[in-house]
């Protein structure tokens, strides 16, 4: 699809416009996030602990008299890094075994495709938690075990584009003349499934957001003091009542960003669907 089309049909989708600035609003906070935190997010002192959102405080302070609304600030830092960094690893992984179960078939794809199922039969979540238990946690691990986990799907969705392509007859005409296996999926079969990739990584990140969450928030994602926004609300989970805050603005951070990054992703499918007019 030419460029000027896909930006065209992307710019119709006020949906997708909406996702698009959450997304970019989301990047410049977290970039800007030493310059707009006045307090720190990692050190807070006890005299101004769980003191209301003011003029001093945006959001408030936590339990420890940390400036949340730094905690919030910096945190953005920590999902966009999950999100980018796990599906990197998932897409790598879903690539390489979707393009050589795809194009090799027989017992390759048979292989592949088991292993592919083994992995969907359990659920993510429970997945990621068993994972995470059984080693010392830390961000490293949590980026791994997102982006280990998640490339299950990303192969099936792969294979599948391969498996129609390969059967076109401009790769049939390749084969004929001689062209090798690793030139036949890098020039004709790659470029074709890269399009659903990328939707399926956009959407991905908004998973590996709440994954992570998910994870902190048991206590096996990122550890203290690091800002993070599953052990935020984590945090302020009893404190509901005296001290909403606490948890209010770090899981509305996560709503929104998780919304914004799936409303961008569906457009970017729409947009990228050559059937569409």
């Amino acid at each position: 699809m030419h460029a000027p089309l896909f930006w065209r049909r992307l710019a119709r989708d006020r949906w997708a416009m909406v996702g698009l600035i959450l997304v970019i609003a989301l990047v410049a906070l977290a970039a800007a996030a030493p310059w707009l935190a006045r307090g720190d997010p990692l050190r807070g002192a006890l005299a101004d602990s769980v003191h209301p959102p003011s003029r001093a405080f945006l959001f408030g302070t936590d339990v420890q008299g940390r400036d949340v609304f730094a905690r919030v600030l910096f945190g953005a830092r920590l999902s966009l890094s999950v999100g980018l960094v796990s599906q990197a690893i998932a897409c790598a992984l879903g690539l390489a075994l979707g393009l050589v179960a795809g194009y090799a078939g027989r017992w390759v794809d048979a292989g592949v495709m088991r292993l592919a199922d083994v992995t969907l039969a359990f659920p993510s979540l429970l997945l990621l938690i068993a994972i995470a238990a059984a080693v010392r946690p830390s961000l490293p691990l949590v980026f791994v075990v997102i982006g280990v986990v998640g490339w299950a799907g990303m192969a099936r969705l792969v294979r599948g584009q391969v498996l129609v392509v390969r059967a076109l007859e401009y790769v049939q005409a390749a084969r004929a003349l001689g062209a090798s296996d690793a030139r036949i999926i890098a020039r004709h079969l790659l470029p074709n499934v890269l399009a659903p990739v990328v939707v399926a990584a956009t959407l991905g990140i908004g998973g590996a957001i709440m994954a992570e969450a998910a994870l902190s928030f048991v206590g096996l994602g990122a550890q203290p003091p690091t800002p993070s926004w599953g052990a935020m609300v984590a945090d302020g989970r009893d404190l509901l009542r005296a001290a909403p805050w606490v948890s209010l603005f770090p899981g509305v951070a996560i709503g929104l960003t998780v919304l914004g990054v799936n409303l961008l992703g569906d457009g970017l499918r729409d947009a990228l669907d050559v059937r569409a007019r």
